[in-house]
C-alpha cells in the first residue's frame, strides 16, 4: 500500500503510547524524535552513500531492531547513539535521551518492553524513506513538525514555547518577501530559534538557496532544531547554543554582530530579568544610555524590545525582519514608549499585524507581528496595519489560522491598500499626533456589530431604512434587484416586507440578479477545473505535492475573484480543507507510486465489497460509477427486510398478551415462537387458537424476511465479484480519470455548491432576523399583555382569589 501522510502521522503519534505514564508529556519528544531521526538517517544512507550523515557500522536502524526484547537494549541504544553522535558532531543533540533511565522508562523487564515497543512502531514498511525522493523529504519533515506541534500542545504552559505554529511561520516568511527574492543565495537568521520550525518555514519559502543561522538558549531545544534541520535536508545550518541577548554568538568580532538578509523570531514574551552580562551601553550598539543615535535601553524587567532591537541590529542595511511580540509593546509607556518613538522616527517599522488570541503554545495572550524594513526606511511614509484578530478557528484548546486567514493577510499585505475594518496605511504624522501609540484599534476601526434599535419602528411598525439599506448593503451590492424584490418603501420612509416571511428563501433563489451571480460563481469554479484538470492529469511519480497545491489555490482565487456573491477566500478554504483531508494523501501516494491502486479487506472471512478498502480510489466511487443499479437493488432488498422486521415487531407489540413470554435479547425471538407453535400442535401449549393465528402470521413475516435475506446475500456476493473484477481490470488511465473527476472534482464542486446554498440561507436568516425584530409593535405587545392579564384575573376570581 502507498504511504499516506495521515497514516504516517498517526503511526508516529502512536509511538508515544509506549511512553505514556512513565514521564511527563514534554519528555516524550526526547525519545520519539531520536528514534525517528535514527530511522530517517539509516534509510537515507541506504539509498545515498554520499549523504553527509555518517552511520557507523553496527548502528543502523536494523541493528537497533536486533536489540528488541534483549535485557541490555537500553544500554546498547545509548552506545550506538553515542557512536552516531561522535561521527556527526551531534553530541548533546541525540544523546540527551537516556534509554537506560529506569526512572522514566521503568525497571527491568518494564524498561525492555517500553523501549522495544517504541522501536517496533518504526519497524513499518510504510516508514521506508530510502527512495530519496523530494516528496519523501517533505513528508518526513512535515511528520517531524507534526510531532513537534503535538508535543508542544501537551507540554504545558511553561514548556511549549519551542514551537511556532506553521501557519504563523508561513505568514511571517511571506510578508517580509522571502518568497519573492530572486537572488541565488540569501541568509536567514532566528535569534531565538527554538526547535527551528520558524527558520525552516522561512527557508521553504525561498525561491533559491538560503543559509540558515540561529541561536537558542535551551540545550535540549537546540538539539531538536539540529535534528529537524537534518531531517529537512539542511546539512549546513549554523545553530548555536547560548543566551542571544547577553552573549550573541553570531558576530564578526566583540563589537559587531553578523548581519543577515532576513530575520524571523518568536522570542519568549516579556522575559523577566533578561539583562545579565549585557550592559546599558551595549557592546554591539543595540541600545545605549543617553545616545540619541542609538535606541534607548529596554527595561530590565521585560525583554520584548531587547529582542526586537537585537533583530534590527542583526539586519543588513537592506534587510527585512518579522518578530512576534505581545500586543503590549504597541502601547506600553515608560522606556518602551521611548523605544517605540525612536523606531517610528527612524521609520524602521513598516507594518504591524494583529493576531488572534490563544494561537501560541505556552501563552494565550494576544500577539502581533512587527515587520522591520531597513531597505525602504528612508522613503517610508507610514506603517501598514492589519487587524487579523478575528480570522481563526478553534482547534482543540488553541486557536488556529485557517488557510483563508493566512491567504487574506498575505494578499492584503501584498497590495498595501486600505480595507475597511481590516487594514489601513497610517501616516507617520498621525502616529506622532497619537504620541507614538501603535495600538491597532486606534487606527483600524473595528466593525460595528451593535444593533441599533429604532424606537419609531418599535412603536408604529415598519423596517428602518438604516437596517435595510446599510446593514444589508453587501447583499444589494451583489444582487441589485433583490432589495426591491423583498421590500417596499412606504410613504413614512420605512420599509415593509413584500413577500410572506416563509417565502423569503424562494424569493431570494428566484431573483434574477441572485441567479445571475450564482451562475457566475459556478462558472468560476468550473473555469478553475478546466484550467487545472490538465495539470492534474499530468501528475506523475516524483512531483512535489506542495508545489501543485500552491498553484491550484492561486488559480481558484483568480477564477472566483470577480463574482460578488461568495467570498473567494471561503472557496479557497474549501479547496485547502479538502486538500488537508484527502487530496494531500492522494498526491503523496501518486508521487511515490503513480496512478496505481491496491485494495484490501477489513476482514478475512467472507468479505464483501463493503469490507473492501482502497485509499486512492475508494470503493463507493467504483460502485456508484459502474454498478449503481446493482447497488440500489441491494439497498432495496435491505429496506424491504427492515420493513418486514418492523411489521413483525409491530405485530408483537400490538398483541403483547400473545407474545409476552417470547421476548429475549431486545426483540421477540423467532425460535421461541416456532417452539411454541410446535407445542400448540402437540397440545402442550397454553396458548389459544387466536394466539396461534398470530404466531403463524408472525412466522410468515419472518419467512418472507429470510427469503429477502437470501436474495440480499446473493446480490451482495454477485456485486462483490463484479467490484473485484472491475478493480483488477482498471488501468492507470482509468484510475487517473476516476480520481480526478469522480473523487476530487465531484467533492469540491459539491462543497462549492453547498457554500452557495449557505450564502443564500444566510441572506434569508439576516432578512428574517430584521423582520422578526420589528414584527410586533409596542402597543400590540401591551394589548397582548393586557389580554393575558385579564384572563389570569378571571381564573383567579373563579378560584375565589381577589387582587
Amino acid at each position: 500500500m502507498a504511504l499516506k501522510k495521515s497514516q504516517l502521522y498517526s503511526t508516529l503519534w502512536n509511538a508515544c503510547d509506549a511512553l505514556r505514564g512513565g514521564m511527563d508529556a514534554s519528555q516524550y519528544k526526547d525519545y520519539v524524535l531520536v528514534v525517528l531521526f535514527l530511522k530517517y538517517i539509516s534509510d537515507k544512507v541506504k539509498s545515498d552513500p554520499h549523504t553527509l550523515i555518517e552511520v557507523p557500522e553496527g548502528c543502523t536502524f536494523d541493528d537497533i531492531l536486533a536489540l528488541k526484547n534483549k535485557d541490555n537494549i537500553g544500554e546498547q541504544m545509548n552506545v550506538k547513539l553515542e557512536k552516531i553522535a561522535d561521527a556527526n558532531g551531534l553530541q548533546g543533540v541525540i544523546t540527551n535521551a537516556d534509554f537506560a533511565d529506569e526512572n522514566k522508562l521503568g525497571k527491568g523487564k518494564d524498561l525492555v518492553k517500553t523501549v522495544s515497543d517504541l522501536i517496533a512502531v518504526f519497524d513499518n514498511e510504510n516508514l521506508d524513506f530510502s527512495n530519496n525522493r523530494a516528496a519523501d523529504d517533505d513528508l518526513i519533515g512535515d511528520a517531524y513538525e507534526y510531532l513537534m506541534r503535538n508535543f508542544a500542545s501537551q507540554s504545558g504552559k511553561s514548556k511549549g514555547q519551542f514551537y511556532t505554529p506553521a501557519e504563523v511561520s508561513r505568514v511571517m516568511a511571506n510578508i517580509i518577501g522571502i518568497n519573492k527574492d530572486d537572488r541565488p543565495m540569501i541568509s536567514i537568521y532566528d535569534p531565538t530559534c527554538g526547535s527551528g520550525s520558524l527558520l525552516l518555514r522561512a527557508r521553504a519559502e525561498a525561491r533559491h538557496d538560503a543559509s540558515i543561522d540561529g541561536q537558542e538558549k535551551d540545550l535540549a531545544t537546540i538539539g531538536m532544531a539540529k535534528m529537524s534541520m537534518i531531517i529537512h535536508g539542511v546539512d549546513d545550518a549554523e545553530l548555536k547554543h547560548g543566551d542571544t541577548l547577553n552573549n550573541p554568538l553570531h558576530k564578526l568580532n566583540d563589537s559587531e554582530l553578523s548581519t543577515f538578509d532576513y530575520v524571523v523570531a518568536n522570542p519568549p514574551f516579556s522575559l523577566k530579568a533578561w539583562m545579565k552580562t549585557a550592559k546599558e551601553n551595549d557592546a554591539f550598539s543595540r541600545w545605549a544610555q543617553g545616545n540619541n543615535n542609538i535606541a534607548p535601553v529596554p527595561p530590565s524587567g521585560c525583554g520584548d524590545y531587547a529582542f526586537l532591537l537585537h533583530i534590527i541590529a542583526s539586519l543588513k542595511t537592506e534587510g527585512h525582519g518579522a518578530c512576534i511580540l505581545p500586543h503590549g509593546v504597541l502601547f506600553r509607556g515608560g522606556a518602551e514608549g521611548d523605544i517605540r518613538e525612536f523606531l517610528v522616527r527612524k521609520h524602521l517599522i513598516s507594518g504591524i499585524i494583529g493576531l488572534p488570541t490563544n494561537l501560541f503554545f505556552g501563552t494565550g495572550i494576544p500577539a502581533c507581528i512587527i515587520i522591520i524594513d531597513k531597505e525602504h526606511a528612508y522613503n517610508s511614509k507610514g506603517i501598514f496595519m492589519i487587524d487579523a484578530k478575528s480570522g481563526f478557528e478553534k482547534d482543540g484548546a488553541k486557536n488556529r489560522l485557517r488557510e483563508m486567514d493566512i491567504r487574506r493577510i498575505e494578499d492584503v499585505w501584498e497590495v498595501h491598500e486600505d480595507v475597511p475594518h481590516y487594514a489601513r496605511f497610517v501616516p507617520f504624522d498621525e502616529i506622532e499626533r497619537n504620541d507614538y501609540n501603535l495600538n491597532i484599534p486606534r487606527y483600524v476601526t473595528p466593525e460595528d456589530t451593535e444593533i441599533l434599535q429604532d424606537i419609531t419602528a418599535h412603536l408604529h411598525g415598519g423596517l428602518p431604512r438604516h437596517d435595510v439599506d446599510e446593514v444589508l448593503a453587501e447583499y444589494w451590492d451583489a444582487c441589485p434587484s433583490l432589495r426591491d424584490a423583498l421590500f417596499s418603501l412606504q410613504t413614512n420612509g420605512y420599509y415593509s416586507l413584500k413577500v410572506p416571511a416563509d417565502s423569503i428563501a424562494e424569493a431570494i433563489d428566484g431573483n434574477d440578479s441572485y441567479q445571475a451571480r450564482a451562475k457566475e460563481y459556478i462558472q468560476g469554479v468550473t473555469r478553475f477545473f478546466d484550467e487545472v484538470t490538465p495539470q492534474m492529469e499530468a501528475l506523475s511519480i516524483g512531483f512535489n505535492p506542495k508545489d501543485v497545491i500552491a498553484k491550484w489555490g492561486q488559480l481558484l482565487l483568480e477564477a472566483t475573484e470577480n463574482q460578488q456573491l461568495v467570498n473567494p477566500y471561503n472557496v479557497y478554504e474549501i479547496l485547502m480543507n479538502y486538500w488537508n483531508e484527502v487530496m494531500q494523501d492522494d498526491c503523496y501516494m501518486v508521487s511515490r507510486d503513480g496512478w496505481k491502486i491496491a485494495y484490501d479487506f477489513t476482514k478475512a472471512k467472507n468479505p464483501t465489497f463493503e469490507d473492501m478498502t482502497c485509499d486512492l480510489l475508494p470503493i463507493d466511487i467504483v460502485v456508484h460509477k459502474f454498478f449503481d443499479k446493482e447497488y440500489k437493488a441491494v439497498i432495496q432488498v435491505r429496506s424491504e427486510m427492515e420493513q418486514l422486521q418492523a411489521q413483525a415487531d409491530q405485530l408483537a407489540e400490538d398483541n403483547s398478551d400473545a407474545f409476552v413470554d417470547f421476548f429475549e435479547d431486545g426483540k421477540y425471538g423467532e425460535a421461541i415462537v416456532k417452539k411454541e407453535v410446535a407445542a400448540f400442535k402437540k397440545g402442550n401449549s397454553e396458548g389459544t387458537d387466536e394466539m396461534n393465528v398470530l404466531w403463524q402470521q408472525y412466522l410468515s413475516i419472518y419467512a418472507a424476511k429470510k427469503e429477502k435475506a437470501n436474495s440480499e446475500k446473493t446480490l451482495v456476493a454477485a456485486l462483490t465479484k463484479q467490484v473485484i473484477a472491475k478493480y483488477d481490470a482498471l488501468t492507470e488511465e482509468d484510475v487517473r480519470s476516476l480520481v480526478i473527476y469522480d473523487k476530487w472534482k465531484a467533492t469540491i464542486m459539491q462543497r462549492a455548491e453547498a457554500e452557495l446554498a449557505r450564502v443564500s440561507q444566510q441572506m434569508r436568516t439576516d432578512v428574517l432576523t430584521l423582520v422578526d425584530r420589528y414584527a410586533h409593535t409596542l402597543p400590540e405587545i401591551d394589548n397582548r399583555v393586557n389580554e393575558l392579564r385579564n384572563k389570569v384575573n378571571v381564573h383567579l376570581a373563579a378560584m375565589g382569589i381577589k387582587l
